[in-house]
């Protein structure tokens, strides 16, 4: 007679019931199979060797595409702060008595000049300076012309100040003929400039992804040709398109991300070197004479380096995925 206890035991309580048991793994099979175990022969397929040194290099362009994008914009906006903060006023015959007062042409508009609140600071040029100047063009000779020279001031406008409109009506009452260039012009070819570079960095930002997700495809491809009898058997049997794509999609992705680092990786010594030569343009007046920093990457490119690994994983990711599915679809 059966012991109740052992029948209790082995009846399948309530809770249980018109539940399918879930056969579990023996260890002979786990033995077979273990974890990780690569039933399509991706390693063999996608090539650990080739396909993260072309993802490497495609990495390492964008940085450096990326980078110059931030130097011009960078530099375009410091250059374009100093050009228009800066005037250059040009007095003839400052020898001469001033219509009003009894200063000189030139003492009247420095008076004038240092009396207006928008001007940081009002330099005449010496006579030296002059002939420096003309020297590219004269040649010695600038140095002993006989006709007289027309005063030059260097005027430095105080930060985020414009020309005052009236500048001009009072330079001209007290000496006729006195001239005043700013530096617009040069502002305005200037920001086109920086904007034709920064398109063009992006058109290089660009092409770089377009040939990344090339390389990840053709690679794709390539594996997918060679395991193309291992990959229909395991399709015959039952094997989704979903999980074929991810498995290559998850092998591509880790490819991907290790060309992604090794070309962030690559990348940094070369930004730091190129920051650590652009910085002297960059730097202030006020800092003009201290030495640039060695670690002087803009903000914007300590967070691209790190995040560089991430979308190159995404591109390899998403390409890989896409690439496969087209390719079972095709299948008969």
């Amino acid at each position: 007679m059966a012991d109740p206890e052992l029948v209790a035991q082995t009846r399948p309580s309530a809770r249980d019931e018109g539940r399918v048991p879930r056969p579990r793994k023996s260890r002979a099979a786990r033995r077979l199979r273990p974890s990780g175990f690569d039933d399509l022969g991706l390693k063999r397929a996608l090539s650990d060797r080739l396909l993260p040194l072309l993802v490497a290099a495609m990495s390492f362009l964008a940085a450096l595409a990326f980078a110059g994008a931030i130097a011009t914009a960078t530099l375009a906006e410091h250059w374009q702060e100093g050009a228009a903060a800066e005037l250059t006023i040009q007095v003839p015959t400052p020898g001469e008595p001033a219509t009003a007062g009894g200063d000189t042409r030139l003492q009247a508009v420095l008076a004038i000049l240092h009396a207006d609140r928008g001007i940081l600071s009002a330099t005449p040029m010496s006579a030296d300076d002059l002939s420096g100047l003309l020297k590219p063009w004269l040649g010695p000779a600038g140095s002993t012309l006989a006709l007289p020279l027309p005063a030059v001031i260097s005027v430095q406008l105080a930060g985020g100040n414009a020309v005052p409109p009236d500048l001009q009506a009072k330079l001209v009452a007290v000496a006729p003929d006195t001239d005043m260039e700013s530096a617009d012009v040069w502002a305005a070819r200037l920001s086109a400039l920086a904007r034709s570079l920064q398109a063009c960095a992006g058109v290089a930002l660009i092409v770089v992804i377009a040939v990344a997700v090339a390389v990840v495809a053709v690679a794709t491809r390539a594996g997918l040709s060679a395991r193309r009898e291992s990959i229909e058997i395991v399709h015959g049997l039952g094997a989704t398109d979903a999980y074929i794509a991810g498995r290559f999609a998850r092998r591509a992705t880790r490819l991907a991300a290790a060309g992604g680092a090794v070309g962030a990786i690559a990348a940094l010594p070369v930004l730091l070197w190129l920051a650590y030569l652009a910085a002297p343009f960059t730097q202030s007046a006020s800092a003009a004479g201290e030495a640039p920093p060695l670690f002087a990457l803009p903000v914007a490119l300590w967070v691209a380096l790190p995040v560089l690994p991430i979308a190159t994983a995404a591109i390899g990711f998403v390409t890989a995925e896409g690439t496969v599915r087209a390719w079972l679809r095709r299948l008969p």
